[in-house]
């Protein structure tokens, strides 16, 4: 496996950066050409949560997939974080669809997925993607720039459903914009197929986030599984004893860690 850097430019010529895992030549395969997975992380949009990043990526390579993780730009940036974070996911989607052929992957098995924080930016890229408005303003196509499938673990969807009051003073981070504060609204029947999972107890990013997404998916037609653990708290990541941080021992949770398993079971039906 190759690990890499990458910098690029997106639609709004804000410049971001990218982590590439991609899998080798291994002779003559049943199937030469790989999915890719597009991760973005959590982290409340001022760091990028480690845990949901590269041992995620690896994952994905584990399952046959070269995988990408995605650093978008945070509150402490320069600039907005909207709307250039959703133009980063956009901007890597073309990249790697332009440049398939290089890195040995299917253009028609990209995979975003998102975490928390993570799981926003992800969902208002495809709110993005299929939006008459940034597409004029951003000179893209739907078909160029829209991903096949979408995960979200433990989606912020509504910046308003979150389990803790926002500070006066950073009040005016929240953007004011309605179509961004909430990417559910941005669903339409050309949204990808979307995988997602949550916990019930999660105090964090609260479960309504989710069912409020699946209400839009479902409303628009577009084929969805979700998922809702009984309990994992918020950013159990891949819920494996490994990646449990100290004083966080609830992180190692068995059951939530099928969700992995489930999405790529998921991912192959999808893909039959």
């Amino acid at each position: 496996m190759k690990v890499n850097d990458l910098t690029l430019t997106n639609f709004n010529q804000r410049k971001f950066n990218l982590h590439t895992y991609t899998l080798g030549s291994i002779g003559e395969l049943v199937t030469p050409k790989h999915p890719l997975a597009i991760v973005v992380p959590g982290g409340s949009f001022d760091h990028l949560s480690k845990r949901e990043g590269e041992p995620v990526a690896l994952a994905f390579n584990n399952c046959g997939f070269n995988s990408v993780v995605m650093e978008y730009n945070l509150v402490q940036d320069e600039g907005d974080i909207y709307p250039d974070a959703g133009l980063d996911v956009l901007s890597t989607v073309k990249y790697f669809r332009e440049h398939a052929e290089d890195y040995q992957i299917d253009p028609d098995k990209i995979v975003t997925i998102g975490f928390s924080a993570g799981g926003h930016v992800a969902s208002f890229a495809n709110s993005m993607a299929n939006s008459a408005k940034y597409q004029k303003e951003f000179g893209f196509k739907s078909a160029e720039v829209l991903p096949n499938k979408t995960i979200l673990g433990y989606p912020l969807i509504n910046l308003t459903k979150i389990g803790f009051d926002i500070p006066e003073d950073e009040q005016d981070k929240v953007p004011q914009d309605e179509f961004i504060k909430d990417s559910s609204l941005g669903v339409t029947a050309n949204t990808p197929a979307t995988f997602i999972f949550h916990a019930w107890d999660d105090p964090i990013v609260l479960v309504t986030n989710t069912f409020e997404y699946v209400e839009a998916l479902h409303n628009k037609k577009v084929p969805c599984e979700a998922h809702i653990f009984n309990r994992g708290g918020h950013g159990f990541s891949l819920a494996r004893k490994d990646m449990v941080v100290k004083g966080r021992e609830w992180q190692e949770n068995p059951h939530a860690a099928h969700w992995f398993e489930l999405a790529q079971e998921w991912l192959a039906s999808e893909w039959q």
